[in-house]
């Protein structure tokens, strides 16, 4: 997921460069999406990860 936050990001620097400033604005605001998504999902998984606890042998 974080792939296609750089993804994103390199596509807004490309056409920023050129002079795209809707696309390159638009782009930016698809990899903020992502990446707040992916830190949701970071911060849930690692919640359950505590929460269910270790085996203990």
């Amino acid at each position: 997921m974080l792939g296609w936050v750089v993804t994103f990001l390199v596509i807004a620097l490309i056409a920023g460069l050129l002079g795209f400033g809707g696309i390159a604005g638009a782009s930016i605001e698809i990899a903020k999406i992502i990446f707040f998504i992916a830190i949701v999902l970071f911060l849930v998984s690692a919640v359950v990860g505590l929460a269910r606890g270790r085996n203990r042998i």
